[in-house]
């Protein structure tokens, strides 16, 4: 379930034909691709989709899973093309209320909606939905995740395992009481607006300080951390207690006897990792959270190509494969 492995995506990517305009193809760990619109001016394109997901919430959702890829590449999402499939039952009234929560968030970011398509079909068992968004930015403010530097402080916004988390108090509200208490459901259900990156990657996007981004969603801080050193030829260092853990992750991790890899690798969308200058990282540690974003430097990227995670006085190697658990918690009976 969710994307392909690194192999199977790389032997699909062969047949694409290469381009001089397109300076960044389709690849692994890349979210967004760039094209050249003239010398100085990039256009970023990102496609995601939207499934699985509470109805209340699948048109905001479909439009920030796309937007956050864009922003995550230094540019502003402008425009975007929307398609919504049903299956055959499904009511006109619901593609509307879809429609029209993906029109709000569309209206929030300033991002007008250019074409899409929208039908019932047989073979489709639940509401699907993909975006495609657009931003432009200049060539020289171009952020990718192989802009990563030796030395550069890892940042990271959010909590890792918020996505996890939060969907699991709206899918499985009774255990969630159980576990967190009723109160505290009803709050992380109220939460489900976090799982955007478009305003802290716009805030970092802002400074000459940030070398890099990444989110964190499948295959949580495992798979973000090990694409943004591969992409960037580098090694990195974490610190396991400096790891800003959703409370509630780590009760998941105890109730379903999760390993640490799989803790780990906790899907998180709305949690960003930013590559960021060591002799500004604390300057824009204090404009994130002057715009109420709560971060943290977690570690650091080094020349060394080893991938360490420190814990309890130890430095052991960093879990290279994520094993995301967010099946097997959403699946839960």
């Amino acid at each position: 379930m969710g994307k392909l492995p690194t192999e199977q995506l790389q032997e699909l990517l062969k047949c694409i034909r290469k381009s001089p305009s397109v300076i960044v193809p389709p690849m692994p760990g890349f979210d967004s691709g760039v094209h050249l619109i003239d010398q100085n001016e990039c256009l970023v394109v990102s496609t995601d989709p939207c499934v699985g997901v509470p109805e209340k919430w699948f048109g905001w959702l479909l439009i920030h899973y796309a937007a956050s890829d864009v922003a995550l590449f230094g540019a502003k999402p402008e425009f975007c093309t929307i398609a919504l499939l049903g299956p055959i039952s499904t009511s006109p009234e619901t593609f509307t209320r879809v429609m029209k929560q993906a029109c709000v968030a569309a209206d929030e970011l300033e991002i007008a909606v250019v074409t899409g398509h929208t039908g019932s079909y047989d073979g489709i068992s639940a509401l699907v939905g993909t975006c495609t968004a657009y931003g432009r930015v200049s060539r020289d403010k171009l952020i990718t995740p192989k802009g990563s530097k030796a030395g550069d402080s890892i940042v990271c916004t959010k909590q890792i395992g918020l996505e996890t988390v939060v969907n699991f108090s709206l899918t499985h509200k009774s255990l969630s009481d159980h576990l967190f208490t009723a109160i505290r459901t009803r709050e992380l259900q109220n939460l489900i607006n976090m799982q955007t990156c478009v305003k802290e990657a716009t805030l970092l996007a802002e400074s000459a300080a940030t070398h890099a981004m990444h989110d964190a969603t499948e295959g949580g801080l495992v798979a973000a951390l090990n694409e943004m050193a591969e992409a960037s030829d580098l090694g990195f260092e974490v610190d396991f207690e400096k790891l800003p853990f959703l409370k509630e992750s780590q009760i998941l991790q105890e109730y379903f006897g999760l390993s640490t890899e799989e803790l780990l690798s906790l899907s998180s969308t709305g949690t960003l990792l930013a590559s960021v200058d060591p002799r500004k990282a604390g300057s824009v540690l204090q404009h994130l959270r002057s715009q109420n974003v709560e971060a943290s430097i977690i570690g650091a990227f080094t020349k060394d190509k080893k991938r360490l995670i420190q814990r309890q006085k130890s430095r052991l190697s960093f879990p290279r494969i994520a094993e995301d658990p967010y099946a097997k918690i959403m699946l839960a009976r």
